[in-house]
């Protein structure tokens, strides 16, 4: 997989230390990476305005001019696929990483095996992203990313697909488009298969997603229920 990664931070010695990091991963792994370094979030965005090429952006927080956070703020308005890892001294800032999704959350000086896992989660996701289902909705052939799907419901002999935006009413088993599908998703009984991503929590009844839809758990699925959600995080 070919892989561009931006380091932005204002501060040399870090940047060239993440670099490093970066660099010692892409020797154990089969991708093509190609790093740019910026130092400060205004040069990034101006390279930005020309090039949305990126994949994952390592984004310190503390800079001079604007911070990490209104740069995160700014991609997320129109970019929701960039992976955003915040790399910071700073732990007060935890709470703004949720608000704009961002992957993970790093604190410095970075542990070199955290930072491995971190990337390699940035990479699943990226992967599942390319990752698509092709659908027939009222003879329309549409194609529809695994990673936009919330949950799959079951409605006699129809499917409804339930994404972000839009819902997709398809005549279809559930089995069988669970054929389809990969581990980012579990089936919560026999109307439902959820998409793991954007899981919030599991009791032992439902499992609540991250719009607050709460989708009802079969009984004695709750053990399998957390060791897919772990598994896939």
């Amino acid at each position: 997989m070919k892989l561009n990664i931006a380091i932005c931070d204002d501060e040399q010695t870090h940047v060239c230390a993440l670099s490093e990091l970066v660099r010692k991963w892409e020797i154990h792994h089969s991708h093509l990476i190609k790093i740019k370094e910026f130092s400060s979030a205004e040069s990034f965005l101006f390279e930005y305005s020309e090039n949305h090429d990126f994949d994952i952006l390592l984004l310190d927080i503390e800079m001079d001019g604007m911070n990490g956070v209104e740069l995160a703020r700014r991609l997320r308005k129109e970019n929701d696929d960039l992976q955003i890892v915040f790399v910071t001294g700073y732990d007060d800032y935890i709470a703004d990483g949720y608000d704009v999704a961002a992957l993970h959350y790093l604190m410095k000086p970075v542990k070199e095996e955290k930072f491995m896992s971190v990337l390699d989660r940035a990479v699943r996701l990226i992967g599942d992203r390319e990752k698509n289902i092709i659908l027939n909705v009222s003879g329309t052939v549409r194609k529809l990313p695994l990673d936009k799907i919330l949950y799959v419901e079951a409605q006699q002999n129809y499917i409804v697909i339930h994404t972000d935006k839009e819902e997709y009413r398809v005549k279809r088993t559930l089995s069988s488009i669970e054929k389809e599908l990969d581990q980012g998703f579990f089936r919560t009984g026999r109307s439902y298969i959820v998409g793991l991503r954007y899981v919030s929590g599991i009791s032992k009844t439902e499992i609540q997603l991250d719009n607050g839809t709460a989708i009802p758990l079969g009984r004695g699925l709750f053990e399998a229920a957390n060791k897919a959600f772990i598994a896939f995080y």
